[in-house]
């Protein structure tokens, strides 16, 4: 797509613009205190702990999250609660959307409005029932949040497993498949991913004529690649991979307690 220019890709810099952008790099640069670059420091170490803390799971999301917060304000400074509040204005439209997405999966999960689709894939056969949660779980994650709707059909899928509807071997390949489902063919809107959501919210959006509609053209050629690519692994390698794994010892089930 950038090759050819599709889909919105493949743009060039105008080299007024690269010229402009130059010129004010070059005058921060040359204008900036001792204090300002040990600040870019600490942020750029700050950034270092959050990839490698998400990485290797050391804390909760939240946690980690916090403790972001927590030591970019303290190191760089930032003790006044009015000069903290600036950096959240930028996200409360994006709140105030994840508000709405919080209220309508609290009303799927009451009114169980997912179920007939849970009991038409847990009739399938064992096969197509993975293939059927990645399609199902993408196809609403694309509509609203993927973190939620994925929440939503990780517990259905428990339901399943504690009535004896599943096996603990099928409920492990089913939440991997939810969690691809969630994760690959959520990208066809800014609906699914919260970071493009987060984008088409912003100050920049208007600045770069960044629209819902241009997000969903730009972001067709890799949902379909995705979506597919997904699919196919999903259908044909997930369980051989998971058996070879397990038979290698890399791979353990756990408990249904522990489930």
């Amino acid at each position: 797509v950038e090759r050819f220019h599709l889909f919105g890709y493949g743009a060039q810099l105008p080299e007024a613009v690269r010229d402009v952008l130059k010129e004010y790099d070059r005058k921060a640069t040359a204008g900036r205190s001792k204090q300002e670059r040990l600040k870019l420091v600490m942020q750029a170490l700050i950034g270092v702990w959050l990839v490698l803390a998400l990485a290797f799971h050391l804390a909760e999301v939240g946690l980690i999250g916090l403790s972001v917060i927590v030591l970019a304000t303290s190191l760089c400074g930032v003790n006044d609660e009015h000069a903290i509040g600036k950096a959240f204005q930028e996200a409360l439209p994006f709140t105030a959307l994840l508000t709405v997405f919080f209220t309508v999966v609290a009303v799927i999960i009451e009114q169980h409005l997912f179920s007939p689709v849970i009991q038409f894939v847990l009739r399938a056969e064992p096969a197509s029932q993975l293939s059927l949660f990645y399609l199902f779980n993408g196809l609403l994650s694309s509509v609203s949040d993927n973190v939620f709707v994925g929440t939503v059909y990780i517990n259905e899928a428990r339901t399943a497993l504690e009535t004896g509807a599943i096996g603990l071997k099928q409920f492990e390949l089913l939440a991997v498949a939810i969690n691809t489902g969630t994760n690959l063919p959520s990208v066809a809107t800014p609906n699914g991913q919260a970071a493009f959501l987060f984008l088409l919210t912003s100050a920049l959006a208007p600045l770069v004529r960044l629209s819902y509609g241009r997000m969903v053209w730009m972001a067709l050629p890799y949902t379909v690649v995705l979506t597919v690519v997904g699919l196919l692994c999903v259908q044909f390698t997930l369980e051989p991979a998971t058996e070879l794994l397990t038979q290698w010892h890399w791979l353990t089930l756990p408990s249904i307690d522990a489930v």
